[in-house]
């Protein structure tokens, strides 16, 4: 793919996408950070969890630039799809058991503590992956 087609490829909504995944990688890693060092066992399942959602994130983010490349398409459809997975699952969890997260994680109550963007964000990801596809995947 050219360097016109990412270019069109990261303008408008897909530049927001990568700026909002950027900030959330960056969220989700200083809270996963902070909580790990200071007070890991306290909730270690929820701190855990708070960084496997940064990692999540700071994957996502990196396959949605590079998505025109072979593989980092594929590569962002398995982590926004993760990602999505992640937050219902974890989400769900923490209203029906949640003795189960003595703390909040980063997709607790659906990310409630980040204004439910975890739970918005991957469904926009997975519409823009769908509508743009890559044509030609370079080697």
């Amino acid at each position: 793919m050219s360097t016109t087609a990412t270019r069109t490829r990261m303008t408008g909504i897909g530049r927001v996408l990568v700026i909002v995944y950027a900030v959330m990688a960056l969220a989700a890693t200083g809270r996963s950070f902070v909580q790990i060092v200071q007070r890991f066992d306290e909730a270690p399942l929820s701190y855990a969890l708070s960084a496997a959602a940064a990692v999540v994130y700071i994957l996502a983010t990196l396959a949605l630039v590079l998505s025109n490349r072979r593989g980092w398409y594929t590569i962002a459809w398995i982590a926004i799809v993760f990602e999505l997975a992640g937050v219902l699952v974890v989400g769900t969890l923490s209203l029906v058991l949640p003795e189960l997260f003595q703390h909040e994680t980063v997709w607790s109550l659906y990310g409630r503590g980040y204004v439910f963007i975890p739970l918005v964000l991957p469904i926009f990801g997975l519409w823009w992956l769908r509508s743009h596809r890559p044509t030609a995947v370079p080697a």
